[in-house]
């Protein structure tokens, strides 16, 4: 049973409307923030489990803004590739425990950042260069796999995607595309695993209206907002999230 008294929506409303903002606006490549913070405090089954639906609003209520302005041969590579990395996924987690998802999606918030941080110091001069189509079936079975496991598809999306020098509003579009697709494919397996149940559902219900602001927002600020101001905050959130479920996991 999940206890959904004030604090846990003190804690579930924000990160949900950030994922939603980072997920409409900016990529994707924050929106996993939410379900590592919520893994703080539930299960992280619970958590993935809150998580998907909100995630498909947000892709549904996303799709019309970006209607077609993706890159399609893009997303064909990632959504190939994201298919058979989403079974994988899908085994794997039914033969883990909690605590390895725990590690695991701590492992994913550490790599993310450190990731950014090469890209900063212009360390990861590779993604200067377009990667052939291999690199984007083997960048959608990365994808396919953390997206199952923690809802962290965004980050392998976004290294083959970045090489591909896509305009802003074509890389955003290719990554709603290509999670609208892989979402409907994860609902599945979450659904035959029981990780929804009436009251995560229930739960969503609540929380749906603070994912359509955040989509709202996003969208929005798409044009307006630095991503640099948003993605800091996020480094330093993921930071402190991912070491804390490592801690636990470990513990």
């Amino acid at each position: 049973m999940i206890a959904t008294d004030l604090s846990f929506f003190l804690i579930a409303a924000p990160a949900v409307i950030f994922a939603s903002v980072s997920k409409a606006g900016f990529g994707s490549g924050a929106a996993f923030v939410s379900s590592s913070i919520l893994a703080l405090v539930l299960d992280p089954g619970h958590a993935l489990g809150i998580m998907l639906p909100l995630l498909m609003l947000v892709d549904a209520f996303s799709m019309r803004p970006y209607w077609k302005k993706w890159s399609w041969p893009d997303a064909r590579l990632l959504i190939l590739g994201g298919i058979p990395g989403t079974a994988l996924g899908a085994w794997l987690y039914t033969i883990a425990d909690a605590n390895l998802f725990r590690l695991l999606i701590g492992a994913v918030c550490l790599l993310f950042v450190l990731w950014q941080s090469l890209l900063w110091l212009g360390v990861a001069r590779m993604l200067n260069r377009p990667m052939p189509p291999s690199a984007g079936l083997i960048a959608g079975v990365v994808a396919g796999f953390t997206s199952f496991v923690s809802h962290a598809g965004g980050p392998p999306a976004s290294v083959y995607l970045l090489s591909r020098r896509l305009t802003k509003t074509e890389f955003q579009g290719t990554t709603v595309v290509l999670f609208w697709v892989l979402n409907i494919v994860k609902f599945v397996p979450y659904a035959f695993l029981g990780i929804f149940t009436a009251q995560t559902l229930l739960i969503d219900l609540m929380l749906a209206p603070f994912a359509l602001l955040g989509a709202w927002i996003g969208i929005r600020a798409h044009a307006l907002v630095p991503e640099r101001a948003f993605f800091a905050l996020t480094y330093v959130l993921l930071t402190a999230t991912g070491l804390r479920l490592i801690w636990i996991a470990l513990a």
